[in-house]
């Protein structure tokens, strides 16, 4: 090694950090993150850098197969640092020295200053950051020097430390670490550790197969004890060994001619023997095979000449062709991975002819290894089931909660006992978290127990993490943490001491908590605790929670995606849907509109007042859902408020309303700053109907609609007998109308396809049901609505629903008086002494001098521009009508007139005079209207 030029901890202001960090300042930019993670593990755990009170355990021991196997790597490793004045320090999986070898005496007389020496413990919670405790506590390799100590008194050394893990377990079984002065040291020491650990692992699963071949030899040379079936007489239960990897029995030869067990078969027998040897106090299993036959397996053990203690399984088929073993002459062997199980290779053979009476209780050898080695083979395959699972059961919905909902189902209880995730309250709108640490607030939103005593935070429940909780340094360090021992947490346990001794006395003694991440954003958080099994959890845990997590956290960031954009497209649509109730007296109304579980459509209603006091309802749909849908409804909508502002016939109306769909479908139109080109839209409907107060008659006309429902007042229902008319944008094809005179208190019902049909349902039984709900006298538009939807509607409907339903009124003769005008000017004060009487009549004297100047402008205008018979009629509504119709289409136009010119000024005068004013035609000719104010 080459000692450093520049000491390690003046690099990046390291010689004041620690100062800094007791103190409370921050400083990432200045501490390596593997040392700033310990450092807060230190503080929370309440370790005093100036003052360690380090426990110490006499004749510690690490297992003799695993000295065996790390002796020969450690006396190499020894020597190849005599020179340098390196320490190697062997300790066990709780960070306890067992053995130290090499360095001087000089070096060995400072670590002994320090207790860092055999029997003594160098865990973070008792010695702060050093190569053992912070490599046991990260469960990877690390390197520390000087000042990045959290204890002053180890500053004056430089350590590199790594776990050395079962390589078939993956539980960590010693920690091995290099220790020299600080002004030797080198980040080289860490490679050196590294390799000499994993040098330790090789001879560990070396050794694991040397034990099997072992065991495979003994139990052939074995007397069985059979009652000539092969099976023995007092089967004994085997040991609890270190878990081992298994060995398939080859068979490598067998009757000719025989019958082969089916693959289904086999790893049929393959899985229950790796079931029957992970499990502690079993020795016989039956499983079920292909045409009724049944497997018995024996489990049993076996030692071989050298000590070696195992189990082998054994298989017999009873009712079908029988299992034939012949044993093989060489040892099995070695396999190259010890995830990967060699195939397990049965033939079931026929006795051949001419046996006589042949048997079927043959015994054949089906595996041999330790009761550990099923249990990880099991395993692994329930864990690749579960990610399985996680993968076709997460995220079936756009919806955040159900989908962190759907992560504790997958969790509970085949990894976990219980399962929590933490999200806040943006996630749940739909918006960016923003950063996630110690003390942000978070939302319980899932919570999967398998019992309810848990004493864990509610579903709903506000949480605010503490600094020293796993969860907070979850979040800060955007990595997952493991805690397999809650019970000296005392981090945990300061978030809520008292909940947390509930909590602990309820059971749950390991806790993996992780960031759901997903785009480079943390999202919040979810905790794996463990109760009912004894075991904790372990590193190869903490991978298969990051998978779950990582598979969740991608689910959930597409529900906030979609939660914001359906957000968005719902803001957009109710911005253009009607705002309150429309001004007018010609009918009542009441409406729903209801967005999909899918996402904002393109449904919209509207009641438009118009001219005469009658009133325009319009139901209509865009295909399609989302921010498109809506922006598309929001264009029609207008242009439907732009055309009866030109009081257009309901035919003509949809005519030009096709005519700009048309445009926009082929492109006609441009998206914002011309950038892209307009999209168009995709298909619409619309249904159009028109209102008179006067005549009760209402004239109404669709374009791909359904067609609208008339309730009398009696309560029978009729479906209007309207022809549908084209889809809006396919043009070529004139709109048809229907008149209808309708009763006083009638109901219009108008509505969108998702009221009457989806993908369960068709819509002719959607239509009987509206019939059938519909068929009440004397009830109310609101009360129509509710009872529509609770008839017709599921909870959450998979399309846009948008219901209008519009209770008839009707103007009376004591609100409207009319008078045909003859053609004689003559009249004209004949007329105007008409509207004075009938305006003293109703009580609006105050609007007789304009009501009758306005009169007689236009009755003048028309008997002198216009042909046909001309009338005169006044209504009182919410506002005075005046209104003056004649048999000519030419519409007076509005001018000023200049100053030598003899006409021109009347029409100026009545916009002056009156409110609003404007022209309507008719099929007859047209309408002069004038409105004003009541007082």
């Amino acid at each position: 090694m080459i000692p450093l030029s520049v000491a390690w901890d003046a690099i990046g202001g390291l010689v004041d950090a620690h100062e800094r960090f007791l103190a409370g300042a921050r400083v990432d930019s200045d501490v390596r993150d593997s040392v700033l993670d310990s450092w807060k593990r230190c503080r929370y755990a309440g370790v005093e850098p100036d003052r360690l009170l380090i426990p110490y355990a006499p004749d510690l021991a690490l297992d003799h197969r695993f000295l065996h196997a790390a002796e020969p790597v450690l006396e190499r490793l020894t020597a190849s640092l005599a020179e340098l004045n390196t320490t190697v320090a062997l300790c066990d999986a709780q960070a306890r020295m067992v053995e130290r070898y090499g360095g001087d005496r000089t070096l060995r007389d400072r670590l002994d200053g320090v207790n860092f020496a055999p029997g003594f413990d160098a865990s973070e919670r008792a010695a702060g950051t050093n190569g053992v405790g912070t490599a046991l506590a990260g469960r990877s390799p690390v390197y520390v020097a000087g000042r990045e100590h959290f204890a002053d008194c180890l500053q004056p050394f430089a350590c590199a430390g790594a776990p050395i893990r079962n390589p078939l377990s993956g539980r960590i079984e010693a920690v091995l670490d290099l220790t020299c002065l600080h002004d030797d040291g080198d980040p080289a020491m860490m490679r050196l550790v590294r390799e000499a650990a994993r040098d330790i692992e090789t001879r560990l699963l070396e050794q694991a197969t040397e034990r099997e071949r072992a065991l495979l030899t003994a139990y052939r040379r074995a007397d069985h004890g059979t009652h000539g079936s092969g099976w023995p007489a007092e089967p004994r239960h085997p040991s609890q060994a270190e878990p081992r990897s298994p060995h398939m029995a080859p068979n490598h030869g067998a009757a000719p001619d025989g019958d082969v067990l089916g693959p289904i078969d086999l790893a049929v027998l393959r899985e229950k023997a790796e079931a029957l040897i992970a499990a502690p106090h079993r020795t016989l299993d039956e499983v079920l095979l292909s045409g009724g036959r049944t497997a018995t397996l024996l489990r049993r053990q076996v030692e071989g000449a050298a000590g070696e203690t195992g189990v082998v399984v054994e298989a017999r088929v009873l009712g079908g062709p029988r299992l034939r073993h012949t044993p093989a002459v060489d040892a099995p062997p070695v396999p190259q991975q010890p995830a990967r199980k060699p195939p397990v290779v049965l033939r079931a053979v026929p006795e051949a002819p001419p046996a006589p009476e042949p048997t079927d209780t043959d015994a054949w050898l089906l595996l041999v290894g330790e009761p550990g080695v099923g249990r990880l083979a099991v395993l692994a395959r329930r864990r690749l089931e579960l990610l399985h699972d996680a993968g076709v059961r997460i995220g079936t919905t756009l919806d955040v909660t159900r989908t962190a909902e759907e992560l504790t189902q997958v969790a509970v209880p085949r990894f976990a006992d219980f399962a929590a995730v933490d999200l806040p309250d943006s996630v749940l709108r739909g918006e960016e978290p923003g950063h996630l640490g110690a003390d942000t607030p978070l939302r319980r939103v899932a919570l999967g127990a398998v019992h309810d005593e848990s004493w864990l935070y509610g579903v709903g429940d506000e949480v605010r993490y503490i600094a020293s909780t796993p969860q907070a340094r979850a979040l800060e360090s955007r990595k997952p943490v493991l805690e397999p021992a809650l019970t000296v947490d005392g981090g945990w346990i300061a978030q809520d001491p008292v909940r947390g001794e509930r909590v602990l006395r309820a059971g749950i003694h390991s806790l993996i908590t992780v960031p759901l991440r997903a785009r480079g954003t943390t999202l919040g958080s979810v905790g794996f605790y463990r109760s009912e099994r004894p075991e904790p959890f372990e590193n190869d845990d903490l991978s298969l929670a990051q998978e779950l997590a990582g598979r969740a956290a991608i689910c959930v960031d597409n529900a906030r995606r979609y939660t914001r954009e359906r957000n968005t497209a719902l803001a957009l649509q109710r911005s253009l849907l009607p705002r309150g109730r429309s001004q007018q007296n010609a009918v009542e109304v009441a409406y729903r509109y209801l967005p999909a579980q899918a996402g904002v459509g393109g449904d919209w209603f509207d009641v438009i007042p118009l001219s005469g006091a009658r009133v325009a309802l319009v139901v209509g749909d865009v295909v399609g859902h989302g921010l498109h849908a809506a922006a598309t409804m929001g264009r029609l909508r207008t242009a439907v408020h732009n055309f009866c502002a030109l009081d257009l016939a309901p035919d003509e109306l949809l005519t030009h309303l096709d005519d700009l769909v048309g445009r926009l479908d082929r492109g006609e139109g441009w998206a914002v700053e011309n950038t892209h080109q307009d999209s168009g839209i995709i298909g619409a409907t619309c249904l159009y109907a028109v209102y008179d107060p006067v005549s009760r008659r209402c004239t109404l006309t669709r374009a791909g609609h359904p067609v609208p429902a008339v309730v009398g007042p009696d309560g029978t229902v009729d479906f209007v007998d309207l022809p549908p008319g084209p889809p809006l944008g396919l043009g070529g094809m004139p709109f048809e109308t229907v008149e209808l005179e309708l009763a006083e208190g009638s109901q219009l019902v108008l509505y969108t396809d998702g009221l009457i049909e989806d993908r369960l349902r068709d819509i002719d039984v959607g239509l009987d049901r509206l019939r059938t709900v519909l068929a009440c006298a004397g009830r109310a538009p609101e009360d129509t609505c509710e009872a529509v939807l609770d008839a017709l509607l599921p909870a959450r409907p998979s399309d846009d629903v948008a219901l209008l339903v519009a209770r008839t009124h009707a103007l009376g003769p004591d609100q409207v008086a009319q008078w045909p005008v003859p053609r004689d000017p003559a009249f004209v004060s004949h007329a105007r002494a008409a509207v004075i009487e009938q305006l003293t009549a109703w009580g609006l004297d105050e609007l007789a001098f304009t009501t009758e100047l306005v009169a007689s402008e236009l009755i003048t205008n028309a008997l002198r521009h216009a042909t046909g018979p001309v009338q005169l009629r006044l209504l009182r509504d919410r506002a005075l009508i005046c209104e003056v119709s004649d048999g000519s289409s030419t519409s007076p136009r509005l001018r000023r007139a200049r100053t030598e010119d003899e006409g021109g000024r009347g029409l100026f005068l009545v916009a002056q005079l009156t409110e609003r004013w404007g022209t309507r035609y008719t099929a007859d000719g047209k309408i002069i209207w004038t409105e004003q104010p009541l007082p």
